[in-house]
């Protein structure tokens, strides 16, 4: 992956752009993660590390967690299977 930079000029000033693009230069290389339309998304290839944390995951309070592979939100299950808990740790 190489880093291209333009130097554009806007009348008050420069301005420097940064762009990614795959080995040949041609086209820009999308990121594997980040967020589309107000929804995260992740097009790296699952780990058994990554699903876990996101799956079953006791230390993060959050009910929906960004999927592990795709677009969207995937559910916390450790928090479905003890709600109570997840009660108490949103009180805190």
């Amino acid at each position: 992956m190489t880093t291209d930079l333009a130097r554009v000029d806007s009348g008050a000033g420069k301005v420097v752009v940064m762009a990614d693009t795959d080995d040949d230069g041609k086209r820009p290389v999308e990121p594997p993660q980040g967020r589309a339309a107000g929804l995260p998304y992740d097009w790296r290839s699952p780990t058994a590390e990554r699903i876990r944390a996101r799956v079953w995951n006791s230390g993060d309070p959050r009910l929906w967690t960004p999927k592990t592979f795709g677009w969207g939100y995937t559910l916390n299950f450790y928090w479905v299977v003890h709600p109570i808990r997840y009660v108490r740790a949103r009180r805190r």
